[in-house]
């Protein structure tokens, strides 16, 4: 699943042909991905003005000049390709249409943005501008982790007496937004705090010291244009490059980056999700 800096790249890779521009035509190829789209979905699209491209957690929020806003998530293996534009100094015509591409929005400025899912877990939904924040989806999160109401006085306060581990409860979109198992990993490590330690034995301290840290390992993250893992993709269909910079995640029986550590890296199951860490470094 994309978690906050592939969506956050998405997004900027986006914005130089959608924000500010026309939907000229919006065809819409099926009834629905994960949940059917909202009725007369293409035709409520096409002639709107898109005003704004903006992100609340793994969610991409277009608000249009119709008042209403588009919700996009782009589930497991969810893309938003770019073509009949320049990207990156090259052109990038049309190409056919393929299997997947569900919803199509050509832009009047000549780009096509096409959304392509081939496991159809993402998402796409309308809803009103004016109170979007209240949208189910949208209500239940937390502050963004990248923003000033995420602060180590909210976290120790999150995380006093909770009895989960702490690696859960950062998962936790409740209390930090837009956080996924990729980068809980690479903060924690950093942080030198085991994935399995509980969330309310994490001293004050600690949790000052982990705010920084998510700040630093997401954007990280989103200036090597996220992490690609699987069928994950950015705007213009190239890979990511934080992978390359894994101290933790992924590396299972691999020697432990802290230099002086003669540790191998573990592997553990947490809910479901595999956690990785140092056990000599993390504690």
């Amino acid at each position: 699943m994309p978690e906050l800096p592939e969506v956050e790249t998405v997004r900027r890779g986006l914005l130089p042909v959608m924000e500010g521009q026309v939907i000229a035509r919006a065809q819409v190829n099926r009834p629905d991905l994960r949940w059917p789209f909202p009725p007369g979905m293409a035709d409520r699209l096409t002639g709107a003005r898109v005003n704004t491209l903006r992100r609340r957690s793994k969610y991409i929020l277009a608000d249009l000049s119709t008042g209403e806003t588009l919700l996009i998530h782009l589930g497991m293996s969810g893309r938003m390709l770019i073509s009949g534009t320049q990207v990156g100094g090259f052109h990038h015509d049309h190409p056919a249409p393929a299997k997947h591409d569900h919803v199509v929005l050509d832009m009047d400025g000549g780009a096509r943005v096409t959304f392509n899912d081939a496991r159809r877990f993402g998402a796409m939904d309308l809803l009103p501008t004016a109170g979007a924040e209240a949208h189910p989806l949208l209500s239940v999160l937390g502050p963004e982790p990248l923003g000033n109401d995420f602060h180590e006085h909210y976290l120790a306060s999150r995380l006093k007496g909770r009895a989960t581990p702490v690696k859960s409860a950062l998962l936790d979109q409740h209390l930090v937004a837009g956080l996924g198992n990729i980068y809980v990993c690479e903060v924690l490590f950093r942080a030198g705090i085991h994935p399995a330690r509980l969330a309310r034995d994490i001293s004050p301290a600690e949790a000052a010291r982990l705010v920084p840290l998510i700040r630093e390992v997401l954007a990280e993250a989103i200036e090597a244009g996220g992490s690609s893992l699987k069928d994950y993709r950015q705007a213009d269909g190239e890979l990511g490059y934080f992978q390359h910079s894994f101290r933790v995640y992924d590396r299972e029986g691999q020697p432990c980056t802290t230099p002086g550590c003669t540790a191998h890296l573990h592997r553990i199951v947490q809910s479901g999700r595999s956690s990785f860490f140092c056990p000599i470094c993390q504690r």
